[in-house]
This record gives structure tokens, C-alpha cells and sequence, in this order.
């Protein structure tokens, strides 16, 4: 080869050389911004992706702490309940323990339940329906009970006893022609009252 042939050669050569190093360098530079473009999309991703687990996390958080709150409301609420009940039973079975005896303070509570009731229908002729063993502890007393009922309504009143009712104690006392009738037993007192008693129930047990 003539040396004009060879001085092509090496032009031609060092020419494609720097033209491949200069590519190679691009594709370097390239590569690296890809690279850095990538890592720094990959960090805002995972911040991305952090910052959602943290609000969810969060969320997960208050949502189970509002449940508990709930929960614990709610379980205080029943036992709450539970010890009203539990009192009102007891109130109850006592009653009924007085009731079944043939003490002066249970006969006087009967006699005036028997007032309460017939007054309230305004006297007249009535019916009273009491449990059998009340009947004994109770008739004797007819005849003034009347005139306190015809004292306090100014009406002629006569009670006659009718049929015997199952009950704790207390009485149901009704018009002798059934139109009217007030049922003042002690389990619809309890129900009556139960309202009004369960705030001072309430307060006597939680103060």
C-alpha cells in the first residue's frame, strides 16, 4: 500500500474512531441520565408508596381506635343496664316477699294502691280483682276505703270484690260495667315507674 493510501487508511480510521468514541460517549450519557432519572422516579415511587401506606396505616389506626371506643361504650352501657335490671329483680322479689305476708305496712300499701286506683276512675260503683290471700287482709277495710273514695270524688262508692287475680300484690279495679279499669298491681306499678325510678336507680349505683 502507498503511503497516500495508508495516510487515507489512518484518516479514515482515527476519523470512525473518535466518531465511535463520541458515540460511545453519548450512549454513556445517556444511559446515566436514564439511569438517574430512573433511580429518582424509583425514590419518589417508594416515598409515594410510603406516604399512602402511612395515611392508610393512620386511618387503620383511628378506625380501630373509634371501634374500641365503641366497643368499650357499648359494654359499659350493658353492664350498666345489666346492674339496673339486676336491681329492679331484687326490688321486685322483695315486694313480693312483703306482699306474701300479713304485715301492717303491706295492708296499708294495699288499701291505698285500692284508693289510688278507684279514685282516679272517680268512685262509683267498682269491682276489685286482688290475689286470693289478699282478700282476708283486705275486706275488713272495705267499708272506709269507700268513704275516703267518696271524700275525695264526691261520689257514692261501693267496691265489691270480684274474681281473684295472679299477681305479686296490688289490685285491678274496674267499673261495675267494664268500661273503665285501672290495673294497679305491683308488676304494672314496676312498669309504670321503671321511666321515672331508672335515673335514680342509675344514680344510686353510679354515683
Amino acid at each position: 500500500m502507498t503511503d497516500g493510501a495508508n495516510k487515507i487508511v489512518s484518516s479514515i480510521m482515527s476519523d470512525a474512531q473518535i466518531k465511535a468514541d463520541s458515540i460511545i460517549q453519548e450512549a454513556e450519557k445517556e444511559a446515566a441520565l436514564i439511569l438517574e432519572e430512573g433511580e429518582r422516579e424509583a425514590i419518589l415511587e417508594k416515598e409515594k408508596i410510603l406516604e399512602n401506606a402511612e395515611k392508610q396505616s393512620k386511618m387503620k389506626y383511628q378506625q380501630l381506635i373509634s371501634e374500641a371506643k365503641m366497643n368499650s361504650r357499648r359494654a359499659e352501657l350493658e353492664a350498666r343496664e345489666e346492674l339496673i335490671e339486676q336491681a329492679f329483680e331484687k326490688a321486685e322479689a322483695e315486694l313480693n316477699k312483703i306482699a306474701s305476708t300479713s304485715s301492717e305496712e303491706y295492708r296499708e300499701s294495699l288499701e291505698k294502691i285500692i284508693e289510688e286506683a278507684s279514685i282516679e276512675i272517680g268512685g262509683g260503683d267498682l269491682v276489685l280483682s286482688i290475689k286470693e290471700e289478699d282478700v282476708a287482709k283486705i275486706k275488713n277495710s272495705i267499708p272506709d276505703i269507700e268513704k275516703t273514695i267518696e271524700g275525695k270524688t264526691s261520689t257514692k262508692t261501693t267496691i265489691e270484690i270480684g274474681e281473684n287475680i295472679k299477681t305479686i300484690g296490688g289490685a285491678v279495679i274496674k267499673t261495675k260495667n267494664g268500661d273503665i279499669e285501672v290495673n294497679n298491681t305491683i308488676e304494672a306499678r314496676i312498669q309504670r315507674f321503671k321511666k321515672s325510678l331508672r335515673s335514680e336507680v342509675a344514680g344510686i349505683l353510679f354515683k
